[in-house]
């Protein structure tokens, strides 16, 4: 893992909206299509706000998600809500954003199925954008759902997985660190002095954080961007 610091999280989100674009820039030099993985939440809505400007072909790119929770598109808690409204603009609106949610299928089928459609998109992805809560998840793998060892399986088949977990009102679905680990590089963006501490504590050998499988695999470089 490298870690980069920033002395503002402006200066922090700046700098990881330059990188993914330049890798997306590096993989449509050569190859049709491109994806990228990106994450829910706070505190990368400046970095989609970076990238929704720059000029990319954009209309050959594929957007998904880590993680989402169950819920319709336009609910407010929807992660697939805050990624139109903050990526899916200007010139990044011709990006084609996945959609998880089907309210004809279940939580559990609907896993199933991505499962297969995530074979379609272009692979490996340009790069996958993380977060990490003060547990020391990242995506849904939260330490207390049942299945976390599942989720952060270097061998498993799977690349989605449903999420039950106490730390959520909602049901959840959530990539795999395996299918994460299709990327050619992870960004993991933290602000604030609690999760610097919880990604010290990660560091540690002996460490069973989820977030801690993500930094001591060595198949994919992980960048981590933080800043106060």
């Amino acid at each position: 893992m490298q870690l980069l610091e920033f002395d503002n999280r402006s200066d922090a989100a700046q700098a990881a909206g330059r990188r993914i674009a330049s890798a997306l820039h590096r993989r449509l030099e050569h190859n049709e299509r491109a994806s990228l993985i990106v994450s829910g939440g706070s505190s990368p809505a400046p970095v989609y706000a970076y990238l929704s400007h720059k000029e990319l072909a954009w209309h050959r790119v594929d957007v998904l998600l880590s993680d989402e929770r169950w819920v319709p598109p336009e609910h407010p808690d929807s992660n697939e809500k805050m990624l139109r409204e903050s990526l899916a603009v200007s010139r990044a609106r011709y990006a084609k954003i996945v959609s998880y949610f089907d309210p004809a299928c279940s939580l559990e089928s609907r896993c199933a199925s991505l499962n297969k459609e995530i074979e379609e998109l272009p692979q490996p992805f340009a790069g996958a954008l993380l977060g990490m809560g003060t547990d020391g998840h990242f995506a849904s793998l939260f330490p207390d759902a049942d299945n976390v060892q599942d989720g952060l399986d270097l061998e498993g088949g799977a690349s989605f997985l449903p999420v039950h977990t106490p730390s959520s009102p909602y049901p959840r679905l959530s990539m795999t660190l395996a299918a994460l680990l299709r990327s050619d590089e992870i960004l993991l963006l933290i602000f604030g002095a609690e999760k610097r501490a919880r990604l010290e504590e990660a560091i540690a050998a002996d460490s069973e954080l989820p977030v801690a499988h993500l930094l001591r695999q060595e198949c994919v470089p992980v960048f981590t961007f933080w800043a106060p």
